[in-house]
């Protein structure tokens, strides 16, 4: 039996998956890290904490397994997409604190940015929006911030990484700077078209090509381990972010093939092959993995509340005890009574992109119930991935044949069976949910020989549960059609 260990390196936490060689989980290890909040908006994480988790739970989930380093055909990294560190490349200490996807502060350089004219050129070379979203504007803050960083960085003093990057930092001892095409289309720095760091970006966001790492492809032998005991020897062979690394794991690796994950937003993504689709629609077009020669692409769409809504009615309305008890309680209706719920806490995303909007409950009655404002925000959720994929479907022109779902609120069979019938598909839902760690593995497996080629990841059994649409179409057009004057009715609620 060869095994594959998954670093999953998300958000809150630190996690390991052991995988055998037919995609089974043999063992998981999980550890939580500290979130800093320095000020409203800003969000940070202490990268050294990050790395010291991360290497425990490798070893943690090893040794549950009783499998020793010898028996690794290689380590998987799938990581936590855009979050920034820079450290020094002498000393091999951050500099700052990692800045988090989530965090605001570059938001008024963002704003510049595009009231100067520049969001056509970074869409066109970059595939994305410019926003604070993404790594860029996060190294210029360090390096305008943090005293003598622009000093130490002209000097090539300084090195540049998103999460992937820093721990194989940290696993070969500092040998190893580079970062795989996947994350690099999430820095607004790499040209997605050539595969390449873009020299005029650079100029723009003011940030010296020495810190960057090398891009390399997403499934190939990047360096054994040598600084970790317990895990030396072992190659490090597979990277992507953790987004793109749920679509490979949920083998949408044709063109056409679409997922889903449910957590505390939502994330869309279809694969393009190897097109890079514009959208028209303000969708992301990032690069989904490089194996050899050839780059696959993906169109991508966020919804800002998916999951967060059902904790909004646990922590702010109170009507509901635990997450788990919002599925009971919107089946305690038959249907919505007629009440929707549009959930734009902090505006809205792709395809309406209105940051003045604001959430707002709909047809309310003295009939209306807990349960239908329950069912209502459970349906918000359907309704929202519904609309992003009529975007991805207007924008890639194909035709939507089913949905992968994965994430935390996928296992909410209600909510399931109501995106099958909104959409019109089946929903298919994975019996094993852990896609974006099997996604790593199934990338560093590739690259180890563990399998030989992509028709073996394929081929490989998988347990699902479909969920086939049973709602008249009519009856479908209709609610979406509620829907749709609900959001917008939210629309510019507040005011510039």
């Amino acid at each position: 039996m060869r095994y594959i260990l998954s670093l999953d390196q998300g958000t809150t936490s630190s996690r390991a998956l052991l995988f055998d060689d037919r995609g089974t989980v043999r063992a998981v290890a999980q550890r939580e890290f500290t979130q800093i909040f320095p000020q409203p908006g800003w969000v940070e994480h202490d990268p050294e904490e990050i790395a010291a988790s991360q290497i425990a739970v490798a070893l943690e989930a090893l040794s549950k397994a009783r499998v020793a380093a010898g028996d690794l055909a290689a380590i998987g990294i799938t990581n936590q997409r855009e979050t920034t560190i820079v450290w020094d490349r002498q000393t091999g200490k951050p500099i700052h604190n990692a800045i988090v996807w989530q965090d605001r502060r570059t938001a008024p350089f963002c704003e510049l940015l595009k009231t100067q004219g520049y969001e056509p050129l970074i869409q066109q070379r970059t595939g994305l929006l410019i926003d604070a979203y993404f790594s860029a504007s996060k190294i210029s803050w360090i390096l305008e911030n943090v005293p003598q960083a622009r000093q130490l960085a002209e000097g090539g003093r300084l090195a540049f990484g998103t999460i992937d990057t820093w721990l194989l930092w940290k696993l070969t001892g500092g040998r190893v700077h580079i970062t795989d095409a996947s994350n690099a289309s999430r820095t607004m720095l790499f040209n997605i078209h050539s595969c390449d760091w873009d020299r005029e970006l650079l100029e723009i966001f003011g940030i010296p090509q020495s810190m960057l790492p090398s891009v390399r492809g997403s499934s190939e032998i990047y360096a054994e381990i040598d600084s970790v005991q317990g895990l030396n020897g072992v190659p490090i062979a597979g990277i992507a972010g953790d987004q793109q690394a749920a679509l490979f794991g949920q083998r949408c690796i044709t063109t056409g093939l679409t997922k889903n994950t449910y957590g505390t937003g939502c994330f869309l993504l279809q694969s393009t092959g190897n097109r890079a689709v514009p959208s028209k629609h303000r969708l992301v077009t990032t690069v989904a993995w490089k194996i050899g020669d050839r780059t696959d692409y993906a169109l991508e769409g966020s919804v800002f509340v998916g999951g967060a809504v059902v904790q909004w009615l646990r922590d702010g309305l109170g009507i509901v005890r635990t997450s788990s008890d919002i599925e009971p309680l919107a089946n305690s209706v038959s249907d919505n009574g007629g009440v929707y719920f549009v959930p734009a806490f902090v505006g809205l995303g792709a395809p309406h992109w209105d940051s003045y909007a604001r959430g707002a409950l709909f047809g309310l009655t003295r009939g209306s119930t807990a349960g239908h404002v329950a069912r209502a925000a459970l349906e918000s959720i359907a309704f929202q991935v519904a609309d992003l994929m009529d975007a991805v479907q207007t924008d890639t022109g194909i035709s939507l044949r089913e949905l992968r779902v994965d994430g935390g609120a996928s296992a909410n069979d209600s909510l399931m069976q109501f995106q099958a019938d909104i959409l019109g598909v089946p929903v298919v839902h994975p019996s094993m949910t852990e896609t974006t760690a099997l996604g790593a593995a199934f990338l560093a497996g590739l690259a180890a020989g563990v399998w030989k080629e992509l028709n073996a990841i394929s081929d490989l059994p998988r347990e699902e549960r479909r969920f086939e649409p049973h709602m008249p179409r009519s009856k479908a057009e209709n609610m979406r059609q509620r829907w749709n004057e609900a959001v917008s009715r939210t629309k510019s609620w507040e005011h510039p």
